[in-house]
């Protein structure tokens, strides 16, 4: 299919490695530009013994004078960069790796979650309704799942009509060229990657790809509760057939006699959910909307929806210690997710604040005083966080351990230690995975 194709590979890591793999596979002549050095590529010999051209160390100029078919992106490759703008300009392609594995694949029904906040609870979600039903489903994109990935272990090649599940961040919906879900959402817009894209306006835009392609045969479904998204709605409408969803308003799914609807068709009692906060219940809208459209049963989504307690990294319960509740939010890496957290629980909470210094305005998130009972700081924003919260009760320690020693310190019988750090990890760990894991292993040695 791309034999002979030259293709330029910008970065390795999880999504460059499944798009040479599946490069690979389809014969195409594959160059990889990569910035770390020779010796940290644990693949660099295997990839040369494969006629792979190996260019590492950097990103030389003269590179980006050659002549592409197309380029693979990592997506966390800033597309400002002057090297990415060139090969634009050049009018050679640059696309993500979904953006290629879509491309090469067999037709199979989409499924594209973006938005700000809640899109892994709510892809995961979708994913095991579709499993429970008995439904051929891969899962990828943002979870850290590649979709080239997937092609090639679910033979997709060759292989047709799988439900694909894709959470999409903005950084893989800039380099959108074909890709067509048949069902798509936006679940909210908020602030968040101010330190990646060029605005807020710019950012909020980009969430807009995700629909870009459909017509009248694809379904939108559209959070009417959210009046900055409609706004962006209003400027880049969508061509699909629209569904609504809210839990403020008539809507297509609505909350109705402590209960979830969708088309006036009762699906799942609310005290028979088990998962945490208002956010959640949007989550499952959607889940319900995209499920039944892809053929599940409404008995069925109500027994999966009944089962599911979360997904790991979002408001996870993780252990009670003489009667205080900890939980794991790590995935929180920005002020909208950590006050979703802090609205999911009925009483003020000690909440463990900090990380690596994105910039993020903490105005609305100071609001929120009367849903704080006592703040602990920590990390390389632990004093800008502690003098904009403006909290009474503020502490200020050096890392996520000390912050966790000083919750345990000052905790008593019937609180809730809430670890919802507003940013993302990278001052201290290699992403908000590894800071919640090793949140859970320091409370479950307390």
């Amino acid at each position: 299919m791309l034999t002979g194709k030259k293709v330029l590979v910008l970065g390795l890591a999880r999504s460059g490695k499944a798009a040479v793999a599946l490069l690979l596979n389809l014969h195409a002549s594959i160059t990889v530009n990569e910035y770390a050095p020779r010796e940290k590529i644990d693949c660099y010999d295997e990839y040369v013994s494969q006629g792979i051209e190996m260019i590492t160390g950097g990103h030389p100029d003269d590179l980006f004078e050659r002549d592409f078919d197309f380029v693979v992106k990592n997506p966390g490759i800033n597309y400002h960069k002057p090297f990415i703008l060139r090969l634009k300009e050049r009018g050679i392609p640059v696309y993500t790796e979904i953006e290629l594995a879509y491309q090469v694949a067999k037709k199979q029904n989409y499924i594209a979650i973006t938005g700000t906040n809640g899109k892994t609870t709510t892809v995961t979600l979708i994913e095991q309704i579709l499993k429970d039903a008995s439904h051929h489903t891969c899962l990828a994109g943002n979870v850290g799942i590649p979709y080239s990935k997937c092609v090639l272990e679910d033979h997709l090649l060759d292989n047709s009509d799988y439900d694909v599940v894709l959470e999409m961040s903005n950084f893989q919906l800039l380099d959108i060229e074909k890709f067509h879900p048949h069902i798509a959402s936006i679940i909210n817009l908020t602030p968040d990657h101010l330190d990646y894209m060029a605005s807020l306006d710019e950012y909020y835009a980009s969430k807009t790809h995700i629909y870009m392609n459909q017509n009248e045969d694809d379904y939108y479904l559209q959070n009417i509760d959210d009046l900055t998204l409609k706004q962006y709605l209003d400027r880049y409408p969508p061509q699909g057939q629209c569904l609504t969803f809210s839990l403020e308003n008539e809507a297509d799914c609505m909350l109705k006699d402590h209960a979830i609807y969708f088309k006036n068709q009762h699906i799942i009692d609310l005290n028979e959910i088990k998962i945490v906060g208002k956010h959640n219940l949007q989550n499952m809208m959607i889940a319900i909307m995209v499920t039944y459209l892809s053929g599940v049963s409404i008995e069925q989504i109500h027994d999966t929806l009944a089962r599911f307690t979360g997904v790991e990294h979002r408001i996870e319960f993780v252990k009670e210690i003489n009667g205080v509740k900890y939980y794991n939010d790590s995935k929180a890496t920005n002020t909208d997710a950590a006050i979703i957290a802090l609205k999911a629980f009925d009483k003020p909470v000690i909440l463990l604040m900090g990380g690596f210094e994105k910039g993020l305005d903490l105005s609305e998130m100071a609001s929120y005083h009367d849903h704080i009972q006592s703040l602990i700081c920590f990390g390389a924003a632990k004093d800008r966080f502690a003098q904009d919260m403006h909290h009474d009760n503020t502490y200020v320690v050096d890392n996520m351990e000390a912050a966790i020693h000083k919750a345990h310190e000052i905790a008593q019988q019937g609180d809730i230690v809430l670890l919802s750090p507003s940013t993302s990890s990278f001052d201290e760990f290699s992403g908000y995975e590894q800071r919640g894991r090793v949140f859970k292993e320091i409370v479950n040695c307390l």
